[in-house]
């Protein structure tokens, strides 16, 4: 699978899954970060040692590497979102005071899933940059122009 279609295919995972305000929200971040992780160690290494069976396939180190950085971003802007989830799916919002803060806490969640949306979408960006063709042999020799050839009416 190339880069693109590994980051397409954890882009789609992750809009599947949704991140709710409950344990399968809880179950659906951890998900969502493995992922990512995973995905971001992998760019990180191709970018690094060109290990991979396809090394002659990949984007160049540097757009492997800008991908890779945008990933860890989105893995930040996940890892944030542990924090108020945690706290909206075990504190019961039985008080006025419960719901006032509760509110806060979805403001954080909006806050960093829209900031890992636009990492992801940067990650993409960085691998649709065109890569140069390869290195072409000799130029052709270019036809000279033969000055005793007549044209013919």
């Amino acid at each position: 699978m190339t880069a693109l279609g590994a980051l397409d295919a954890v882009s789609a995972d992750i809009r599947d899954h949704r991140i709710t305000a409950d344990d399968t929200g809880l179950f659906n971040v951890m998900r969502h970060i493995n992922l990512l992780c995973h995905l971001t160690a992998r760019m990180a290494a191709d970018a690094e040692y060109q290990l991979a069976p396809n090394a002659r396939e990949l984007p160049a180190a540097k757009t492997l590497g800008a991908s890779a950085g945008h990933l860890g971003q989105a893995v930040a802007h996940y890892a944030q979102v542990l924090a108020p989830l945690i706290t909206l799916t075990t504190t019961a919002q039985d008080t006025f005071q419960k719901e006032l803060d509760a509110l806060g806490h979805h403001s954080s969640l909006r806050i960093h899933l829209d900031g890992g949306g636009r990492a992801l979408a940067a990650a993409r960006t960085a691998l649709e940059v065109p890569q140069p063709l390869p290195a072409a042999g000799p130029p052709a020799p270019v036809p000279r122009h033969d000055s005793t050839a007549r044209r013919r009416a």
